[in-house]
């Protein structure tokens, strides 16, 4: 369990996978220089190895961080994903050891966005099996299933930051948006959320993906949804790789039911890039296949970078949680002439009173708290006065639903 919070030069920070030079400069700027930068993901033994003195690691998709790896590090405070998603974590384990985790949920939606739109553009026109066709010596020079995108209509499954913002571009190439949500969304534009998938599926030209991985999302596009498809439409996956079921994608284009595709991201994808990438989609021409690189950017990644790395820099100095994934949310502002302490607990009744209990008893002066739950784990934080911290963190130490507890300043 650890108590007190270290000198800002012994606290260390495990990079992996190349992430954004902007990272680094962040966390030196606030005070952070014990920094291990790695271009590659590790294996699990190395990874377990330089895990196990790191305070705050940041990845991006490649490193697993898995519960039986979560264990043996035992100094961490938190996680950065320097990416969207965050499925290469086990945010369960994460939250019971006390280790929130962080990412960057809307720093690439421009560059995921516009990469839909040149596909949407390249396969109305049939750009990919011509392109595959002239590399070969042909001269395919036809009109046939090629045709502008004004006028056509883009049906996007999910409007979130990516749909939504996929939505204005597309409308000011002239085509007409529908969606499909969960949830009543707003549209924006002249955007219309249609009532259900099947109508969708039916009347859009052009469908893209843009939801998130989760157990109603897997296989949502089978063999019975591309029946439901206009004759001859295209189909675009920028979301996550279990959304379509490729082999029956693999179908569908033999059958010509969908004329064209761009796929994104896969159920299986390499680990490095010695490993070679398998899918049957490969031996379809017109089929534009990218390396999971919806938000490879410069600007995406710099934008992440900041991102992630000013969300540890305020954990680490402030306790701030504020859009951990898998963690309470609590920002309260820094009191002068107060230490901040920060308490980690199991979710049981009766915890909070029992610290203000302990506190009274004490003549401790608590100048500001905040409790938040999520699930298993509470999280509280909380300002004493300068000259109550020690007796503060004795008190705090001794609840025994602690899971974790530290004092910043």
């Amino acid at each position: 369990m650890q108590t007190v919070s270290l000198d800002k030069d012994k606290i260390r920070f495990l990079l992996l996978e190349g992430v954004h030079d902007n990272a680094l400069q962040v966390l030196k700027n606030a005070g952070y220089t014990n920094i291990e930068y790695l271009k590659t993901a590790l294996d699990p033994d190395e990874l377990a190895e330089k895990i196990k003195d790191a305070h705050f690691i940041g990845i991006r998709s490649r490193t697993q961080l898995t519960a039986d790896i979560l264990q043996r590090a035992e100094k961490l405070i938190a996680i950065g994903c320097f990416c969207i998603g965050t499925n290469q974590v086990d945010l369960d384990a994460a939250r019971s050891l006390g280790i929130p985790v962080f990412n960057a949920p809307y720093s690439n939606t421009r560059s995921v966005a516009e990469l839909v739109i040149a596909e949407i553009i390249m396969l109305m026109r049939g750009i990919p099996e011509k392109n595959a066709v002239v590399h070969r010596g042909g001269w395919n020079k036809s009109a046939k299933d090629s045709y502008e995108v004004r006028g056509k209509t883009l049906g996007i499954i999910g409007y979130g930051s990516i749909g939504s913002q996929l939505s204005v571009l597309a409308e000011g190439l002239g085509m007409k948006v529908i969606y499909h949500d969960v949830l009543t969304k707003l549209p924006l534009g002249n955007a219309r959320q249609v009532a259900n998938l099947d109508e969708l599926l039916a009347e859009a030209d052009v469908i893209s993906l843009h939801v998130p991985d989760l157990p109603e999302t897997r296989n949502m596009i089978t063999a019975a949804e591309f029946a439901k498809m206009k004759p001859r439409t295209h189909i675009i996956n920028a979301a996550r790789g279990k959304c379509i079921d490729i082999d029956a994608l693999a179908d569908a284009l033999r059958s010509q039911k969908v004329i064209g595709a761009a796929i994104d991201v896969f159920p299986k994808e390499p680990k490095s890039a010695d490993e070679e990438f398998e899918s049957p989609l490969r031996a379809f021409d017109n089929v534009i296949l990218t390396p999971h690189i919806g938000g490879s950017t410069q600007e995406a990644q710099a934008n992440i970078g900041l991102e992630v790395a000013e969300k540890f820099v305020r954990y680490s100095d402030a306790g701030d949680t504020t859009s951990a994934v898998n963690f309470p949310n609590v920002s309260i502002p820094v009191k002068d002439g107060s230490h901040r302490l920060l308490h980690i607990h199991k979710n049981v009744p009766g915890v909070l009173s029992q610290i203000n209990r302990s506190f009274a008893d004490a003549g401790i002066n608590v100048l500001a708290q905040s409790l938040m739950t999520q699930e298993d784990v509470g999280y509280l934080v909380m300002d004493v006065d300068n000259n109550d911290s020690t007796a503060a963190l004795e008190r705090l130490r001794a609840v025994p639903e602690t899971i974790r507890v530290r004092v910043l300043f």
